[in-house]
């Protein structure tokens, strides 16, 4: 884990009142999208509180073998910059077909004009630029997960 990313998780941590459990270690450490532009503009979304929600292909978490989120996990948000944003925790975690997520759900996730169709169309792009060993598919398996921001960087 990058020093800077271990200094915030530790400022947070030091932070909570004594005796309130703590999480020895992030549940994971990670950006949202997949260029720096779009990392910076959904990082400043969390910090401004629009973004509640994001979503990935079930089928990456299979291929890397890594855990499902799960509700209580607390990760940090990092910008284009690699630079930790803010700690969120999990409150939700649901796997749904791309093609039937729900409205409230792509308005939790705070981008464009927040309606299911502008979410569809950026989403079916992001997909199909970042899938690795798959193709697009409107019945793909999402994992769904809502979120709350507990700590943020100070600018």
């Amino acid at each position: 884990m990058e020093p800077s990313v271990l200094k915030f998780w530790r400022d947070y941590v030091n932070s909570l009142a004594p005796g309130l459990y703590q999480q020895k270690m992030p549940a994971d450490v990670f950006a949202f999208g997949d260029s720096r532009e779009l990392v910076d503009r959904l990082a400043m979304l969390v910090r401004e509180g629009v973004k509640t929600a994001t979503c990935s292909a079930l089928w990456t978490y299979e291929e890397e073998q890594k855990p499902l989120p799960r509700r209580g996990d607390l990760s940090v948000v990092l910008d284009g910059n690699c630079v930790p944003v803010a700690i969120i925790e999990t409150v939700d975690v649901f796997v749904s077909p791309f093609n039937e997520v729900p409205e409230s759900f792509a308005y939790d996730e705070g981008e464009g004009d927040r309606s299911l169709g502008y979410w569809r169309e950026a989403h079916r792009r992001y997909f199909s630029r970042c899938l690795k060993n798959r193709a697009f598919d409107e019945r793909m398996p999402l994992v769904c997960e809502r979120f709350r921001v507990v700590h943020l960087a100070a600018f």
